[in-house]
């Protein structure tokens, strides 16, 4: 098998999500740059490289350039061509099969790696250098300082397209925001010839990476250094609820007071136990949560850790109801997207924004990702006028009969 084999490989691959969708009409697009974003399990890395073997089997263009950083997981060093060649070029190839395997037997995948139609190339070597009539992938770009990602933008030749790919958090290296996945969203988003999909959890098709991703956020939010009011409560759980795992607790009456949220329905701390555990925390009765309650003073909520991040807005949202009119909730690049009807943006975001600053404090203490807000067709009122059409014009009809 040579890369003319993949001839219509890429027009075969169904989506499987709405963001799979919406991922391959970007390929797809006249854009010379595109930017896809979004956690593991995605298919970004598998669209992305099928789509550029493809087109270069039909003639569109002449080579593919792969390019990706080397991390070791255990020591957290990036490998180079010149720290270690032969690792970084077996590395390198190992991800390529690893992400075509199911689609295409090992041994074809071993033949197009010796073609010179596909170029591995270290990102931290291409300086210097014009592709013309390529297709340029960047993978893993949150670990690519993004000096280096402009640099590669600049090298992009006549008829070329340039592919940038990452996980903005995560599996980013710096400080939110400051990695080469976010910085390259950043760039891109205004850039006239450039396309953003963002992937989130509900893109997800992969085994395995829907748990992977519960237990990196678990993970972050485990880790989570707490103040005085989160250590009093966890002390006080750990006393009458022993049994329950309890993840984090989180702080609310600080972010509360930084935004005068006055709400009832605002409890003072929130806890996050395992999927499981909530009967635990709570007690059959409720008996154990009024006794952690009593003990600390304090007004308590807990939910469970799962991927339905809804429930994180059920449980804190000064508006006790609105989460009902949540459509989606999600991640979107470095950030946290919620996504409401245009007549609930009021209640969603507040006097003066306060409901959403006082959500994205608390997002930013758990997970360490802002929080944004998007209006979306209220297709619930589009319905009812619809409805309300069909009604008017049936009663139209009738008095038009009745008149003759």
């Amino acid at each position: 098998m040579v890369i003319d084999d993949f001839k219509g490989a890429f027009e075969a691959l169904e989506p499987k999500s709405p963001g799979q969708e919406a991922l391959k009409k970007a390929l797809q697009s006249d854009k010379d740059l595109v930017g896809v974003f979004g956690p593991t399990g995605t298919g970004k890395s598998l669209f992305s490289i099928v789509y550029s073997f493809s087109m270069v089997a039909e003639g569109r263009y002449k080579r593919v350039v792969l390019t990706r950083p080397v991390i070791d997981v255990v020591s957290g060093k990036e490998v180079t061509v010149l720290s270690d060649p032969e690792m970084y070029r077996r590395l390198a190839a190992e991800y390529l099969i690893d992400i075509l395997q199911g689609l295409f037997p090992e041994e074809a995948v071993a033949e197009v790696l010796k073609s010179e139609k596909l170029l591995l190339s270290d990102p931290h070597f291409l300086r210097g250098r014009t592709f013309d009539n390529s297709i340029i992938i960047v993978d893993d770009s949150q670990s690519v300082p993004p000096e280096t990602i402009v640099e590669i933008i600049t090298r992009l030749g006549r008829d070329s397209k340039l592919v940038i790919i990452g996980d903005p958090v995560f599996q980013r290296t710096h400080e939110p925001g400051r990695d080469g996945a976010s910085m390259a969203r950043e760039i891109l988003g205004n850039e006239p010839t450039a396309e953003i999909v963002d992937l989130g959890i509900k893109d997800i098709v992969r085994p395995g990476a829907k748990r992977g991703v519960r237990l990196l956020m678990e993970l972050i939010m485990r880790k989570r250094e707490l103040n005085d009011i989160e250590k009093r409560v966890l002390d006080s759980a750990r006393i009458f609820a022993p049994d329950a795992d309890i993840i984090t607790v989180v702080d609310l009456t600080e972010p509360a007071r930084h935004w005068d949220i006055e709400s009832e329905h605002v409890p003072d701390a929130l806890v996050i136990v395992k999927e499981g555990h909530l009967g635990r925390f709570i007690g059959r009765n409720g008996e154990r949560i009024e006794k952690i309650e009593e003990d600390t003073e304090l007004k308590i909520r807990a939910i469970e850790l799962t991927l339905d991040l809804k429930e994180i807005i059920r449980a804190i949202h000064p508006v006790s109801w609105i989460h009902r009119h949540v459509v989606d909730f999600d991640f979107a690049g470095p950030q946290l997207r919620i996504r409401v009807p245009s007549r609930y943006m009021g209640p969603m975001i507040g006097q003066g924004g306060a409901h959403v600053k006082f959500l994205d404090e608390v997002m930013r203490r758990l997970l360490g990702v802002g929080v944004y807000v998007e209006e979306v067709a209220d297709v619930e009122n589009q319905a009812n006028q619809a409805t309300e059409a069909r009604r008017r014009e049936r009663s139209r009809g009738r008095r038009g009969r009745r008149k003759k």
